[in-house]
């Protein structure tokens, strides 16, 4: 649930640079949001389809970029995606790692007419 709240914010950004940029309508919405964060695309989606009704992002498509949860190995340097029950690195079988993806929560642009 709370991607309502998460989504109202993402909007507000939106809503934001728009206007900034003098736009009369938002024609594009494209987001970053990792694997890590628990947040759902299908239902950042339905729920900015309904808060911004009535502004000038109503109507507008929303592209949604997943981003695997990744790591570095410290002990050997590969870059692997953790998976559900195995944070192992599978080169080195290291268990020592630094997280470089999936974090990510981010309107990445807009696109204005």
């Amino acid at each position: 649930m709370h991607e309502l709240s998460v989504t109202q914010s993402m909007l507000d950004i939106v809503l934001e640079q728009a206007k900034r940029a003098e736009a009369r309508r938002v024609a594009r919405i494209n987001l970053i949001i990792g694997e890590m964060t628990g947040v759902v695309g299908d239902s950042v989606s339905f729920y900015l389809d309904i808060l911004s009704k009535g502004t000038i992002a109503e109507g507008a498509a929303v592209n949604i970029k997943s981003i695997p949860a990744t790591a570095k190995c410290r002990k050997c340097g590969s870059i692997f995606e953790l998976g559900e029950h195995d944070w192992t690195c599978p080169a080195c079988q290291g268990d020592s790692f630094e997280i470089v993806g999936g974090p990510e929560l981010f309107v990445d642009s807009i696109e204005v007419e």
